[in-house]
């Protein structure tokens, strides 16, 4: 079959139909038409029960299906051989208009984009009237002697496909007219400041047979991948100027608005698994996965944002938009000239991208945005006014779950909250000035896991903020939070408060107050011994922040933090990102001469002498600096002692210049001091000039 489309990345309601070439024989092309017909027969009635256009879907696939028949008849007949040129034109064109039409069912048959769908019911009557009437002239076209030969059965289906295409219209529902007006007038009322009527809204759900949180939720999640698609401009429109994306992206943001509001007031409990809805794990096996396969061909960087152009090639959407304003109208990769300069975000290639640069160490690439407004000026979350009462009014509606409603409410709210302040900054504004945090800390010391759960989450979203951080310890959320690290009910939730505890510690201020906390700092330190990788890592950052305060530095130490690390250096299964995290904290606790001497108390030069020299990947350059910066300040904190070890080594100095070679800025100047040093240290050891201790006035090395 000739059609070959990725759905993945198709966007609704688009067409991206490849025409088949003009040299092509008929036999291929007649078979390929059948096979998309029989394609389109195997949609089934029942399933357009609650689509909008459901009249439209069921008349396209009734007349599909005697096409399909009258198709049949022709092959039977034999006629192939007699078609000529002009008539494998008009074949050419059923092609396209039979993928276009089955692009158009199977988005009416999409339950995620019921509502979406249900707003665009014009646009959509007017798809099938366009694909129908071109399937009806490619029939047309026919010439007489090709009918002549086929028997009276297949006349007759020639001539009721074209006689019921003319009688039926395919015209607007008057019952998708009602719901859309619904639905009009719920986000009239958003931009009014006015509540809607629940009663009206469930009129709405009911119409889409949307009757759960998780029916809810697939609209509003296949919404957010829609506002993904509109929310940066496309080739087009950063060349010519126009308006196409922001006119095309305020209805999606409105419409999203309306299904939170619907989902979080309509829906009492939150049916399926909440963690499969809350963190999809993704299938992705990155493992084995070559950095060059998400390299953007132009810039031979990462991909930030991958979008595919017309020849099939990706590139990161900044890279080749720049590549196209620059008149270039080919593709980079294979010299093709392309057919138009359309941009189709590969949102499959952004999420394998985004768990290898996870599961590797690597910080995600995150697009800058503008900002507009007290809340947010991010234009790709508040489109208008009524996108923006809408967040409000779910905010107080929540807020007032969680004071007033019993404990399953109380979490069902907590769950909400957590979802929508992971989305936005916008949002999290909302629910901070909405009075959420105090509400939240409330539910901290529940003795519901959930509850604890998703009030903790919620609160690490909202920490994000800066408005936040006062109002969480100014509540005493700092010693609940505390409290929660080092009692949680589940390991998520103690996870969660180590990385709140990151979040205020942003704050110098509050670094005192933290480390000033008898249990902050040993419960982070058990948090990374028994806590899972993500908890090991929110708990290694927490400290690692809290150490940039000079008094948390003894408190650290006090912990016996040093030989756990160096104990956990020898776990042979440890991912590489922890190593990282492990090498950063030992590398600033050396930098004063007492966590350097616990550090060699730990016996731990011969294994950061291993990982350097062993470290050969190039993931692994975070790890080769830390290395190096470890070394160093042990050289420089604790004299002969450290260095006699390294100047014995004699691996140690072919990493060094492979380090200077191969590693980052930093590195570089870091395995240049050591180098010197031990190069110093070699020359005038026969005069024992060298200290046990070297005096930081003569020696200053370059951080």
């Amino acid at each position: 079959m000739l059609h070959n489309s990725d759905e993945l990345t198709r966007r609704t309601l688009s067409f991206p139909a490849v025409k088949p070439c003009k040299s092509i024989s008929i036999t291929t092309l007649f078979n390929s038409i059948l096979s998309l017909s029989k394609q389109i027969c195997n949609f089934k009635s029942p399933e357009f029960v609650f689509t909008s256009n459901k009249r439209n879907a069921k008349n396209a696939l009734r007349l599909i299906q005697v096409l399909h028949l009258f198709l049949e008849g022709l092959q039977d007949a034999g006629v192939l051989d007699m078609v000529g040129k002009s008539v494998i034109a008009s074949f050419l064109d059923l092609h396209v208009a039979l993928q276009n039409l089955n692009f158009l069912l199977q988005d009416c048959t999409r339950q995620d984009a019921r509502v979406w769908m249900l707003m665009n019911y014009d646009r959509v009557g007017g798809h099938f009237r366009a694909l129908l009437g071109l399937v009806a002239a490619s029939l047309d076209a026919l010439p007489s002697d090709v009918i002549s030969v086929c028997d009276n059965e297949v006349k007759d289906l020639g001539s009721f496909f074209i006689h019921q295409r003319k009688r039926v219209l395919f015209e607007a529902q008057n019952e998708d007219d009602w719901a859309s007006n619904m639905v009009k007038s719920a986000l009239g009322q958003f931009q009014n400041r006015v509540i809607p009527d629940p009663s009206e809204l469930r009129l709405i759900m009911s119409y889409l047979d949307i009757k759960t949180w998780t029916d809810c939720n697939d609209q509003v999640k296949f919404l957010e991948e829609e506002l993904e698609t509109y929310s940066r401009p496309t080739a087009k429109f950063l060349i010519h100027m126009s308006h196409q994306c922001s006119t095309k992206y305020k209805p999606v943001a409105k419409l999203m608005g309306l299904m939170v509001y619907c989902r979080c007031v309509l829906f009492d409990c939150i049916d399926g698994d909440v963690t499969r809805v809350y963190n999809k794990i993704s299938n992705y096996n990155v493992s084995c996965l070559n950095p060059d396969d998400i390299k953007c061909p132009i810039s031979l960087e990462i991909m930030m944002d991958p979008v595919t152009i017309s020849t099939g090639q990706t590139y990161d959407r900044i890279n080749i938009i720049k590549w196209f304003k620059a008149g270039n109208p080919v593709c980079p990769k294979t010299g093709q000239r392309v057919q138009n300069l359309d941009l189709v975000p590969n949102i499959a290639l952004k999420k394998v991208i985004k768990q290898y640069c996870l599961e590797n160490g690597f910080p995600f690439p995150i697009i800058s945005k503008q900002k507009r407004s007290s809340k947010t000026n991010n234009a790709n979350y508040v489109a208008d006014l009524a996108i923006e009462e809408a967040t409000t009014m779910v905010a107080d509606f929540l807020s007032i779950k969680l004071v007033m409603g019993t404990m399953a409410e109380k979490s069902k709210a907590a769950y909400e909250i957590r979802l929508l302040t992971k989305r936005s900054e916008f949002n999290r504004a909302c629910f901070i000035e909405s009075g959420t945090i105090s509400y939240l800390l409330n539910l901290l010391l529940s003795k519901d896991s959930i509850a604890q759960e998703n009030s903790m989450a919620a609160l690490l979203n909202l920490s994000k903020h800066p408005k936040s951080k006062p109002i969480i310890v100014s509540n005493g959320g700092l010693t609940l939070v505390i409290k929660v690290l080092k009692k949680g009910i589940k390991m998520a939730a103690r996870q969660y408060a180590a990385a709140i505890l990151f979040n205020l510690s942003s704050i110098e201020e509050y670094r005192g107050l933290i480390g000033n906390n008898s249990e902050a700092i040993p419960s982070l330190v058990e948090l990374i011994r028994v806590g899972s990788d993500q908890g090991k890592k929110n708990a290694l950052v927490s400290i690692f922040s809290l150490l940039l305060l000079p008094s948390n530095h003894c408190r650290v130490l006090n912990t016996k933090l040093v030989p756990l690390l160096i104990s956990l250096l020898d776990v042979v299964e440890l991912s590489e990102d922890l190593v990282v995290n492990f090498l950063a904290v030992l590398a600033v606790l050396a930098e004063k001469t007492d966590g350097a001497r616990a550090i060699l108390r730990a016996k731990a030069l011969d294994g950061v002498i291993r990982i350097l020299c062993s470290s050969s990947s190039s993931s692994s350059r975070f790890v080769k600096e830390h290395c190096a910066s470890l070394l160093l300040a042990m050289c420089i904190n604790c004299g002969r002692e450290v260095i006699e070890v390294l100047v014995k080594n004699t691996s140690l100095m072919g990493a060094l210049y492979a380090l200077l070679l191969e590693g980052t800025t930093v590195a570089n100047n870091k395995a240049s001091s050591l180098i010197s040093l031990l190069h110093d240290f070699s020359d005038r050891s026969s005069s024992q000039l060298i200290p046990h201790t070297l005096p930081r006035e003569n020696f200053i090395p370059v951080w």
